[in-house]
């Protein structure tokens, strides 16, 4: 009989409903879990829902700050009366402002810059600035982007700028002239008195030929004082007219070199020369920086004695061209430094004062400069600095 009661065992309703409990027991615990989760899974995705809305309204007002801002820029673009050019990494015209709509056209986008360039500005002596236009001047400045593909150019109109320069040198020039009127006539007065002298004795009966030889002569000599003197005026007055002459450095040197030689022998004095520009070249007026390199060599020539030594020198220094004029002379003194470039300033009695002025001038209007470095006693070196050339003349340097 315990065979069949075994069988009968699963079939006990107690058993079954005890398993039961146990399921649904399992089932209420799973489904509290996954309700508890819900709950939190419901929770997480409202603080979520949150948070993106606030970084929503983040970015939308980043956004509306960024196209205020792009807005206000755009605005002081339009407004501002300089040129703005964009360029990208191959210098092609990406965006101008009105300003260079102006100066160079509306079909200046997409072009290459160095086309634009060379259709509307020329060179000038003065680095960075350029003619446009024909009367115009503008100085461009350029600045790399900050992802380094491509440039900004800033392009402003300095043609008033320009004219009220000149304006002010003819001034100065105009001025420096009235102050020393009293001494310009009688530096006139002086050879011209001179000259009437020595004609007047020409006109004396009984004269011998060798002495009318000699008062004519000397009569001659100082009608070229006078008239050495009126073009010194002349040339301080208007100042030097500057070309556009292409000039290898080592041909002005040497012409120079063969002009004062015989002059140096025939002072006493041992002259030198030495050329170390290699081919380097500068654009202005020939006859200009020839005649202030003569001044140069004439004025260490008249301070320096017999016996001495004078040497002319030429060198490169990165861009600039240093040529250089050193006697063996007594030196200029302190006070004297501070005056040797001021119009009719003179220690010569048969001097104008106008030499070093004149040559100042000319360097100025080619750009460069000239600097004195004296100790007294121990001679003088006028030394002029010229920008050099560039390689290719034109616009590239901004392509």
């Amino acid at each position: 009989m315990s065979a069949p009661e075994e069988l009968s065992q699963p079939n006990d309703p107690d058993a079954r409903s005890a398993e039961l409990q146990r399921a649904f027991a399992m089932f209420n615990r799973v489904s509290a879990e996954l309700t508890q989760a819900y709950e939190a899974l419901q929770a997480r995705v409202a603080s979520l829902t949150d948070e993106l809305a606030v970084a929503n309204g983040e970015l939308r007002r980043q956004y509306r700050e960024k196209e205020a801002l792009s807005e206000r820029l755009s605005s002081l673009l339009d407004a501002l009366p300089a040129g703005v050019v964009l360029l990208d990494a191959g210098a092609a015209v990406v965006a101008v402002n009105p300003a260079a709509v102006a100066m160079f056209g509306a079909d200046v986008v997409g072009r290459h810059w160095g086309d634009v360039a060379r259709a509307h500005l020329e060179p000038t002596l003065t680095v960075g600035e350029w003619l446009l236009g024909g009367d115009g001047r503008v100085s461009i400045a350029e600045s790399a982007l900050p992802s380094g593909e491509g440039k900004i150019l800033l392009i402003h109109d300095v043609t008033a700028a320009h004219r009220m320069k000149t304006e002010l040198e003819r001034n100065q020039r105009l001025a420096a002239m009235g102050e020393m009127a009293a001494s310009l006539a009688h530096q006139l007065r002086t050879p011209l008195a001179a000259a009437l002298l020595y004609t007047a004795n020409l006109g004396q009966p009984g004269v011998p030929d060798a002495a009318r030889a000699k008062f004519s002569e000397k009569a001659s000599g100082q009608l070229k004082r006078l008239e050495r003197l009126i073009q010194d005026v002349l040339l301080f007055a208007r100042g030097e007219s500057i070309g556009r002459d292409v000039i290898p450095l080592g041909d002005l040197l040497a012409e120079a070199a063969q002009t004062v030689e015989p002059l140096m022998r025939e002072h006493g004095l041992e002259f030198s020369a030495v050329d170390a520009v290699g081919g380097a070249k500068i654009v202005g007026s020939r006859k200009a920086l020839f005649g202030a390199l003569v001044n140069l060599l004439e004025n260490a020539m008249q301070a320096t004695p017999a016996g001495g030594k004078i040497c002319l020198s030429g060198n490169c220094r990165g861009d600039l061209v240093a040529i250089g004029v050193r006697d063996s002379g007594p030196g200029v003194s302190r006070d004297m430094q501070a005056r040797i470039f001021e119009p009719f300033f003179t220690t010569k009695g048969q001097g104008t004062g106008l030499g070093l002025a004149i040559a100042l001038g000319v360097a100025r209007a080619h750009g460069g400069a000239i600097e004195l470095f004296s100790e007294p006693g121990d001679g003088a070196e006028f030394v002029m600095t010229l920008p050099i050339a560039a390689a290719e003349e034109g616009t590239q340097n901004h392509g």
